[in-house]
């Protein structure tokens, strides 16, 4: 390909780049770029600025407005620190907290974040060594703090870093203030525009003092301390999948009083290259394979994982046969939250002002689970600053327990506003203790709870789709379904189908249109079908992948029947994805 091939915009931001106040290595790879015969990559790393959006940035590393960099990185803080000094004007001063995963350059982006703020005159909180996502969260709150920045690219390949921007509750920004911090983003116009000399008297560093804090309150989410103390041998398989989880996890669990922790010593090497994992993703079965062996070895009540910024867990338990079975997000939010709302209730905690969130794309038995126990409810868009939204809005008024959503994100209790796996991996293991009490495995708890509430299987399919013609390619995949959306779905007529780009639903059989009541629109759509089986297609927001959400209903009266159901829901699941052509 020639540079009669590349988009004159492409070759003129990359002459930018060559000509402005850019470091030489940052030049020298743009000029590789450019003499490279294959224009792919020039291509790729300069036809669009990499978009700040409404949670912050994420891509591939390397030079390019496209890429993360410390220019890309730069900018996004300089506009964040322009805004936080016109919204917080009336302080005498402003505090941000600051802290990193195990990627590559991590440390580094996270120091110019630093140098950032301090030099536009705000106290720069940082950690001193990388830190779970959740307690960075649980430090803005403790320090006053007004924002934050975490550098993570969560559970991406080891190829990308991203940048994650938070508000005074801990949460991630929301409206209004994540369209107004992108405007403040877009408005950097040069590289000059970034101040990047540190002021060292407004930076400082964070270590145990605050690990201990955060620690003490996950302590307090114990739900029934006497049944970790009859099991405090319970045999917890545990790994961090090289990630920023491997030291205070395994504290959590001593904390609360588990004794019987084993580790993946090749897991707990800290690396931005996963060298053990094609994908650091403990929803992919791959990344659960070395921890799922360690589990065998010493005959694990529960392995868990979690992903490398410790805010995601995977938890892998016995099936009937005694071999080992993954479960999914849902499972996973459906018995923490069960859990929660039984001990709960036990304990009289319950007054009839007390609420769960979920997302609109995880399991429906969460909400039956609510109404059985006389607790609220809320649907929220994907992405866990929307269960955060809720909290702070019902602060005063209404009591959280619990929050989770189907991509392995949960958060018990209020003390973070952000999925926490520190916090659910201590919960999961209480409840793998009260199983063992009742002289049950967690997988006939699971059982248990859909004879209960009905039976519901849930199964996510996406499709990759890079670079630029990925991402117009996704957008003409949605829309043809906007406009020629399925009639039926293995069988079943389509009820009702939900645009949340426009927050509309539409009864198919009367025609009638209801407007769903959410704070922002999102490019989703869902399908209804007449069983109450749920279909969601939605693009991510985070990686180049278009998403396929299936969670499908089949009667489940006796556990006798558990095979002949599960086998049902999978041909129900399988002809889905053969009617969206998947």
């Amino acid at each position: 390909m020639g540079n009669s091939n590349v988009p004159e915009t492409v070759l003129q931001k990359a002459q930018a780049w060559l000509d402005g106040n850019y470091d030489e290595e940052t030049k020298a790879a743009v000029r590789a770029m450019l003499e490279n015969e294959d224009k792919t990559e020039l291509i790729d790393s300069f036809y669009k600025d990499l978009e700040f959006g409404t949670g912050g940035l994420r891509g591939i590393m390397g030079a390019g407005s496209n890429r993360m960099n410390k220019y890309t990185v730069g900018g996004a803080t300089q506009g964040l620190a322009n805004y936080l000094k016109k919204n917080f004007a009336d302080l005498d001063q402003i505090g941000v907290v600051i802290g990193y995963d195990c990627r590559n350059n991590s440390p580094e982006f996270a120091n110019i974040v630093a140098d950032i703020f301090s030099a536009n005159g705000i106290k720069a909180y940082i950690f001193d060594e990388l830190r779970p996502t959740p307690e960075i969260s649980y430090a803005i709150r403790k320090l006053g703090c007004q924002s934050g920045v975490i550098i993570t690219a969560s559970h991406n390949p080891k190829e990308y870093n991203g940048y994650k921007a938070y508000w005074d509750d801990g949460g991630q920004v929301t409206p209004p203030h994540d369209k107004n911090i992108i405007d403040e983003v877009k408005a950097i116009s040069s590289v000059d525009d970034i101040k990047f000399v540190r002021d060292p008297e407004l930076v400082e560093v964070l270590g145990e003092e605050m690990d201990k804090m955060y620690l003490d309150e996950v302590a307090k989410l114990l739900q029934d301390p006497e049944v970790v103390a009859r099991n405090k041998d319970l045999k917890i398989v545990y790994t961090p999948i090289h990630g920023t989880g491997v030291r205070l996890i395994p504290m959590a669990l001593k904390n609360i009083g588990f004794t019987n922790i084993i580790n993946v010593p090749e897991q707990d090497v800290v690396s931005g290259e996963f060298p053990t994992v094609v994908s650091p993703n403990p929803e992919e079965p791959a990344a659960m394979e070395m921890a799922l062996n360690k589990g065998r070895e010493t005959d694990a009540d529960i392995v868990m994982a979690s992903d490398p910024d410790a805010d995601r867990l995977g938890i892998a338990i016995k099936d009937l046969s005694d071999e080992y079975v993954l479960l999914n997000g849902n499972i996973t939010a459906l018995i923490l939250t069960w859990y929660m709302l039984k001990k709960w209730e036990e304990k009289g905690r319950l007054t009839g002002k007390e609420f769960i969130v979920k997302t609109i794309v995880t399991s429906e038995v969460l909400k039956d689970v609510a109404v059985k126990y006389g607790v609220d409810y809320y649907d929220v868009l994907t992405g866990f600053k929307w269960i955060a939204k809720v909290i702070r809005e019902n602060e005063g008024v209404k009591k959280y327990i619990c929050g989770g959503e189907e991509s392995y994100g949960f958060l018990p209790g209020d003390h973070v506003r952000d999925k926490d796996a520190v916090a659910s991996i201590a919960i999961a293991a209480e409840v793998a203790a009260w199983a063992k009490d009742e002289g049950k495995s967690l997988y006939e708890v699971i059982q248990d709870i859909y004879l209960e509430y009905g039976f519901s299987k849930e199964k996510m399919v996406y499709i990759v789709r890079k670079g630029k013609t990925g991402a117009e390619e996704i957008e003409q995949i949605m829309r043809d379904f906007r406009n020629d959306p399925p009639q039926q779905l293995a069988g079943h007529k389509v009820a009702v189908l939900k645009d949340y780009s426009v927050l509309e639903a539409k009864d198919l059989h009367t025609g009638d249109v209801t407007n769903i009541d959410l704070p922002a629109t999102s490019n989703v759509l869902q399908f209804i079908l007449e069983d109450n089986s749920k279909v969601t297609v939605r693009p991510s927001g985070t990686e180049p992948k278009i998403k396929f959400y299936m969670e499908v209903k089949v009667p489940f009266e006796k556990k006798e029947d558990w095979d002949k159901v599960n086998k049902l829901a999978d041909e129900k699941i399988e002809q889905i994805a053969k009617d969206l052509k998947l």
